[in-house]
């Protein structure tokens, strides 16, 4: 057992004991004067709650609701209700790190004289976490593929490109006019037969057996096989009979400087392709900062080894979901008509949130440890800096009609207010885990997924040198709608989590 720390609120004593299994025990005693005004108001709610003939709702006396009620129901009412106040005070006077509700036991006062109870609760726990000095995690590579950059005006110039007819044997890319007869069972298939048709070859378009077989073809070639049906529970086979009309192979336009001024806004194919680069380039660092963030949250999350307590999981699972239903309810929606909308459970959906929250709680855990063990606490200072940093945000959000606030001064009475509310403590684990974090990320090794290092330097976003410049998007190069465009969308930045703040 740790030795009993005291303290003192005003006619209210308490003391808090560390027991076994990460709980406290917090004791409060309140002596008889201070409870005698909570009798007092648990009476005046009463007044307003019974009706007495001849007395106005809350105006009856207490001798009378007494007579009336007997002289225990105010005491009842005053222990049911002040006592979760009194626990909060001295869990806030203590400084207790509490992650669960207190089982409440009055231990003395119950019928009449000082009060004395006993509130048992689960703390969070202090954990030790080792590796963290030596992670390595692996994220893609930020570093812009020359082939890539040529991918992407290839894919530009597909919008302008023409067809020309060719002698040789069909290749993927090229344009085939065919025709066509599907048939099953002897039955000619209305949607697999048709004339003149254009067919990408390549593609594997209705059955993958066309495409085997176009491949060489020649102009005036007859082809005919047979596929698998499509429907698994089909099983005849398809039987097909292709004419190869004409072979026409994709031909781009030349990539010189009149043709980049004509059909996008850069004046030349070294202005173009610069700019592409440069989007390209802020694109995949932006993208593999943010892998970044993710697997060191990951890699950080996982060196908790022990089982984490199912009231931290539990309550950040409720939080989450909280998030998400008032997010929904903004836009007019409803959890559970979402969930039906994208065909998930709400049992599925709370599974993936509890996953989500125990990395969370996990990763929590571990960078206390960390801070702990490396001194990373906040002090003084880098608290005021904080609160500092706090009003001049909320400043900036709501600018004051009286000019310049004063921010130190603003500082001091919002730390007042939080640590009145027991929210300072707070405020001082974020600061700590904050610097935990800064501190693991400028050690942690990272790898491309060839095993390649990576220099950090690297996922700092370049800065323009033309700030007016456009960004360097193939969505902001105008072009017509003509020909097969071979678009090929973006994956988008995954989602940083909030975890590690």
């Amino acid at each position: 057992m740790a030795p009993m720390a005291t303290g003192t609120i005003p006619a209210v004593h308490s003391s808090v004991e560390t027991l076994d299994d990460h709980r406290v025990k917090l004791t409060i005693e309140l002596d008889e004067a201070e409870f005698e005004t909570e009798i007092e108001a648990a009476f005046r709610r009463i007044a307003r709650e019974v009706r007495i003939p001849g007395f106005r709702p809350g105006k009856a006396p207490r001798r009378l609701l007494e007579a009336q009620l007997g002289h225990q129901a105010g005491r009842a009412e005053a222990l049911r209700s002040s006592l979760p106040d009194f626990y909060a005070r001295a869990v806030v006077e203590h400084d207790v790190d509490v992650i669960d509700t207190p089982e409440i036991e009055i231990t003395g006062g119950a019928e009449s004289g000082p009060v004395c109870f006993d509130a048992v609760v689960d703390v969070r726990p202090a954990v030790t976490v080792s590796g963290y000095d030596e992670l390595s995690v692996q994220i893609p590579s930020p570093l812009v593929d020359e082939a890539e950059i040529t991918g992407e005006i290839d894919r530009f110039r597909q919008q302008f490109a023409e067809l020309s007819p060719v002698s040789r044997a069909a290749a993927d890319g090229d344009h085939l006019t065919i025709d066509i007869t599907g048939r099953l069972g002897g039955e000619t298939i209305d949607g697999l037969t048709t004339s003149d048709y254009d067919y990408l070859l390549g593609t594997g378009a209705v059955v993958p057996e066309i495409d085997e077989n176009l491949r060489g073809s020649a102009p005036g070639d007859i082809l005919e096989f047979t596929a698998a049906h499509p429907d698994p529970e089909e099983d005849d086979r398809l039987s097909f009979r292709v004419l190869v009309k004409e072979v026409q192979e994709t031909v781009l336009p030349a990539l010189d400087d009149d043709f980049v001024s004509s059909n996008t806004e850069y004046g030349t194919v070294e202005e173009f392709r610069a700019t592409l680069e440069a989007g390209q380039s802020r694109a995949k660092t932006m993208y593999a900062a943010s892998a970044r963030l993710e697997a060191i949250a990951d890699a950080v999350a996982a060196l908790v080894t022990v089982d984490v307590p199912d009231a931290m999981v539990a309550a950040e699972v409720e939080t989450r979901v909280a998030g998400i239903t008032r997010d929904l309810a903004q836009r007019g929606h409803e959890l559970d008509d979402y969930l039906n909308s994208i065909g998930q459970s709400r049992e599925d959906f709370e599974a993936g949130a509890r996953i989500s929250a125990d990395r969370s709680v996990r990763l929590d855990l571990a960078l206390r440890a960390v801070a702990a063990a490396e001194g990373l606490e906040a002090d003084e200072d880098a608290l005021d800096a904080e609160l500092e940093q706090v009003v001049l945000a909320a400043s900036r959000r709501s600018p004051s009609d009286s000019g310049e606030v004063d921010a130190a001064a603003e500082a001091v009475r919002l730390r007042e207010a939080l640590a009145a509310s027991g929210q300072l403590s707070t405020m001082r684990s974020e600061i700590s885990k904050r610097s935990a974090l800064e501190w693991i990320t400028e050690r942690v090794e990272l790898v491309d997924p060839d095993g390649e290092s990576i220099d950090p330097e690297l996922l700092k976003l370049p800065e323009p040198e033309d700030p007016g410049a456009p960004e360097g998007s193939l969505a902001d190069v105008s072009a017509p709608d003509v020909g097969d465009d071979g678009g090929n969308p973006q994956d988008g930045v995954a989602d940083q989590s909030q975890d590690a703040t």
